[in-house]
């Protein structure tokens, strides 16, 4: 995947924290959108924030707040009907451990469950083959081969070791509806429509990423692929790409996808600068993790509308800022 050039020595592994950092609670509207600033200084009992207002839950019992990224297992979405917190409903929460490894955020929705939707490829054939070329063209550069699935490699770990049951701390599992979606995306690629997307050099950022047509908040923009291999096998590896599949309870069984030998246009697009608020202001992409039939799998999010021109960026760090990206332009 695209990024500075300045700093290479670094091990640049993509996952995305679920847990936020920030210690002081800031006013925000109510998770249920109201405007009359009742529950403006609403913190999460699990972090003490006030951060992140559209995602704090709310206990239909005790009326005390939950961030869904704080709660275990996580929740990606509100629940239907009412929900009761882990003291309410007598329930022990997993106990978060700074010493553990970071995982791939919950994607941010609303009071109400939004559906995620198909990414929508231009219409003219002719576009979509300069589009198909632009990726050629750095895949080739790379001596990356193209897929659009995670590959299982001899010498490697096996499809098998693929569980979502493993993850420590529980995979949020993909709805049948979102699993549609996600297979009709399959279904287009299969017939040559791609993602409205162009693969562009840029003398400082490399290989980075543009919409090539307006993108829909909340459109699966791609999947994540690339050879599965074991995280101990992989702990010195030197490439720049590689993204948390599985964050399992047993280290051992942990997975990341390597798309050095095979991937797709998800390793060209650029993360952010999360030192500065210019950088965070560039962020129109989540990485999420879903439980998806019962294997584990990556998906891009537009996480808002994206313009045609706009270079797509996400957050390889979430909360934890384990990887330096001081560095990013």
């Amino acid at each position: 995947m695209a990024s500075s050039p300045a700093a290479p020595m670094f091990l640049r592994r993509r996952t995305q924290a679920p847990r936020p950092a920030a210690p002081a609670p800031l006013p925000g509207d109510s998770p249920g959108g109201d405007d009359d600033g009742e529950y403006d200084d609403l913190c999460c009992e699990e972090c003490g924030s006030g951060d992140s207002p559209a995602e704090l839950l709310l206990c239909d019992k005790c009326d005390r707040g939950y961030h869904l990224f704080c709660l275990r297992p996580i929740l990606v979405s509100v629940p239907k009907g009412s929900w009761f917190c882990p003291s309410c409903s007598n329930q022990k929460m997993v106990k978060y451990s700074p010493r553990k490894r970071k995982r791939v955020g919950s994607l941010v929705m609303s009071k109400k469950r939004r559906k995620l939707l198909p990414f929508n490829p231009s219409e003219d054939p002719d576009r979509r083959l300069e589009q198909m070329r632009s990726l050629a063209t750095a895949l080739l550069a790379s001596g990356t081969r193209f897929s659009d699935d995670l590959t299982y490699r001899r010498g490697m770990a096996p499809r098998s070791a693929n569980q979502a049951s493993l993850e420590k701390a529980g995979m949020q599992v993909l709805s049948k509806e979102d699993t549609e979606t996600l297979n009709l995306c399959k279904r287009m690629m299969d017939r040559g429509e791609c993602p409205p997307l162009m693969v562009v050099f840029d003398p400082l950022e490399g290989f980075t990423v543009e919409a090539d047509r307006f993108i829909k908040d909340l459109t699966i923009v791609t999947e994540y692929v690339g050879d599965v291999d074991y995280l101990e096998k992989r702990e010195d590896d030197d490439g720049d790409s590689m993204m948390t599949l599985l964050s399992a309870a047993d280290p051992a069984k942990s997975l990341v996808i390597c798309p050095y030998k095979h991937g797709n246009v998800a390793r060209f697009i650029n993360g952010i600068n999360n030192h500065t608020p210019e950088g965070k202001r560039k962020q129109n992409l989540k990485c999420v993790r879903y439980d998806v039939d019962g294997e584990c799998r990556v998906l891009l999010i537009a996480n808002r509308d994206i313009p045609k021109g706009e270079r797509l960026y996400y957050d390889y760090n979430g909360y934890e800022h384990e990887y330096p990206t001081e560095h990013f332009v």
